[in-house]
């Protein structure tokens, strides 16, 4: 699949705004820190990949209540569902400049019912003309996501026969149906039936 930017400059993909905040001091601090284990691009880029997915359970996985969006709030407390998983990605890879985009999935059941959005990522990595996929969900029995420069690795691969969906387009910011949908929720039980079924 071709991955088609929604900003022609890739200076978009590196700018910092209220949701993929990488100029907060947290944001900084931990991009220091695995900095500090992995120096250069690829390296601090597959570093982050596995702070974001493993060291953030998802918080649907975890049973937590808490709805975050912000990518520092996000990093501070731990816990984020799939969007917010990829803003916090986004934004520690964006404070190392690389450029980093969000993109999205369609996914279903199997008889392709209860269709819902899925968030990930998509890098930029210097030497490369392309886009990377990456998906910092978190695994579980049945996923197994890896940060990968060599063919995807994500947590679900799209089965078009169940009416899911790859979504090509490449975002600088948030999906405004996305990021409405997580401001408005109180928790995350309120957040689950009004998440975007589609873009």
């Amino acid at each position: 699949m071709e991955l088609i930017q929604q900003h022609p400059e890739l200076s978009a993909y590196l700018a910092a705004d209220d949701v993929i905040d990488h100029e907060h001091p947290l944001v900084r601090a931990t991009a220091a820190l695995l900095r500090a284990d992995a120096p250069g691009a690829y390296a601090y880029a597959e570093a982050a990949y596995t702070f974001v997915r493993d060291g953030i359970p998802h918080s649907h996985d975890a049973g937590d209540e808490r709805v975050t969006w912000r990518a520092s709030d996000v990093i501070g407390r731990r816990t984020g569902i799939c969007y917010a998983k990829a803003h916090a990605l986004a934004a520690l890879l964006r404070a190392e400049g690389i450029p980093t985009a969000l993109c999205y999935q369609r996914l279903a059941d199997d008889d392709g019912a209860n269709p819902v959005l899925h968030g990930l990522v998509a890098v930029r990595l210097p030497g490369r003309g392309d886009w990377l996929r990456q998906d910092p969900r978190g695994n579980r029995p049945g996923v197994d996501a890896r940060f990968s420069v060599d063919g995807e690795r994500l947590a679900f691969t799209v089965r078009t026969e169940c009416g899911e969906v790859d979504y090509p387009q490449l975002y600088a910011a948030p999906h405004p149906a996305v990021l409405g949908a997580l401001r408005a929720a109180p928790d995350r039980s309120s957040l689950w039936p009004t998440l975007p079924a589609a873009l």
